[in-house]
């Protein structure tokens, strides 16, 4: 690109110099051609054109004009050539760059000639010997500094790829420790503030990002394994005691059944991870639609308070009397629906949850007040992820996943899930806004 830049440049140079300089002669041997045209057609024809011609080498301070008149045969009538140049033929528009032999000396000449209407021949032109020079002079110039720009392109390219080998060597080097199993590679930042740089930082990011859904499928790797093996192993043997018990038909029904609400328990833990990966890959936005969650919150709230009432826990509900919504209702309602159940899994007999909502700004906030014990600061930012429970929650039914669920549908309506203080007990708030 450097040298095509370059090139450019000297044909440009080339075309206002030594370009300008041979249009202006054309031009100067054009209006000679016209004016000794206009001598042979007055009165005198030829011998007028004789005159004139004698006239106009004799006005030729210069001595660079070149002009000879012949006859059909091509001997000599008038000029400053000798004889007529074997390379030229007098047809219109033809031009020639010859050396002719003027005054007793080869000179470089730029020639036209013209057939005049009785057949003589009239030949004009100009010693170009000063624009051969300066021709001579631009082209060993142009020669040159093409010579210079090869190298100059060279040497810049040989400079920049060394500058970017340099600079995307830590890359290279980062990549190949990173995959070896070194999760802690990382490329060093500069303060340059370029693209590499930039492109350092977001690869960076990118690894962290890597790591921590690595360290999560760990994570819910060994959380699968651990919840799921207490279950799995319990129904293993209540059907190992159940052939034990063949004779007593009652004790081995009792057993399989058991061990059909353990496989349900696995089954349903396995169908919450896939509406999880469903919601959070955005497929079930197709099921958007604009609704009221005010009945579809009071179902809830009234599906709950049957379960409620055998804790000894009373639900309560304040909700507006409309909450216009855009999105996944059934998607809502199972959110909501976590987090009522949580909450009345862990809060004492005797207290009250709250479900409450409201319209602010064109954000709607649904919440969910218990009195329990809470989640403690320090372990909410987890509590969302999956299979995730509390020391104090070990030894309740559940699988870890509900906020996890609230967590991706909030995602999936462009909202968030806030983790708060009730005093005592959690406040859960899923907001987002009333058109995502």
């Amino acid at each position: 690109m450097f040298a095509a830049a370059s090139l450019a440049l000297v044909s440009l140079i080339w075309w206002t110099t030594a370009g300008s300089q041979q249009r202006a002669i054309d031009r100067s041997i054009l209006a000679d051609m016209q004016m000794l045209e206009a001598s042979w057609q007055g009165d005198g024809g030829i011998q007028d054109l004789m005159v004139r011609i004698r006239d106009m080498l004799a006005e030729d301070v210069e001595a660079s004009v070149i002009v000879l008149l012949t006859t059909p045969e091509r001997r000599f009538l008038a000029g400053n050539l000798d004889s007529w140049p074997r390379a030229v033929s007098p047809e219109a528009d033809s031009w020639y760059e010859i050396e002719v032999l003027r005054v007793g000396a080869q000179v470089p000449a730029r020639i036209t000639a013209r057939t005049l209407p009785d057949n003589s021949l009239l030949l004009v032109g100009r010693d170009i010997t000063g624009v051969t020079a300066l021709r001579d002079m631009i082209r060993e110039a142009i020669l040159w500094s093409i010579l210079l720009t090869i190298l100059l392109a060279l040497l810049g390219g040989l400079m920049t790829r060394r500058l970017l080998v340099r600079r995307l060597k830590p890359f290279l080097v980062m990549a190949e420790r990173f995959a070896s199993g070194d999760l802690t590679q990382r490329v060093p930042a500069q303060e340059t503030g370029d693209e590499i740089n930039h492109l350092a930082l977001k690869l960076n990011d990118m690894l962290d990002r890597i790591v921590m859904l690595m360290e999560g499928i760990q994570e819910v790797s060994n959380a699968i394994a651990h919840d799921l093996r207490t279950p799995i192993t319990r129904a293993r043997n209540r059907l190992e005691e159940s052939t034990r018990s063949l004779s007593d038909t009652e004790t081995m029904r009792a057993d399989i059944e058991r061990a059909i609400m353990d496989l349900d328990d696995i089954t349903a833990v396995f169908q919450a991870l896939m509406r999880i990966n469903e919601i959070q890959s955005g497929a079930r936005r197709a099921a958007f639609a604009r609704t009221n969650l005010t009945p579809v919150l009071l179902d809830m709230a009234e599906t709950y308070e049957a379960v409620a009432e055998e804790r000894e826990v009373k639900v309560v509900t304040d909700l507006p009397s409309v909450m216009p919504f855009i999105g996944d209702r059934n998607l809502v309602a199972q959110a909501v629906a976590n987090m009522l159940d949580n909450a009345v899994k862990f809060t004492p007999s005797g207290t009250t949850v709250t479900l409450s909502a409201q319209i602010k700004n064109g954000r709607i906030s649904i919440s969910v007040q218990d009195q329990g014990k809470g989640i403690a600061p320090e372990d909410r930012p987890r509590a969302t992820s999956r299979f995730w429970r509390a020391e104090a929650a070990r030894h309740t039914p559940g699988s870890g996943l509900g906020l996890a669920l609230v967590e991706a549908v909030a995602a999936l309506h462009n909202g968030t899930l806030e983790l708060g203080d009730a005093n005592p007990g959690l406040c859960a708030t899923l907001q987002f806004p009333a058109r995502p």
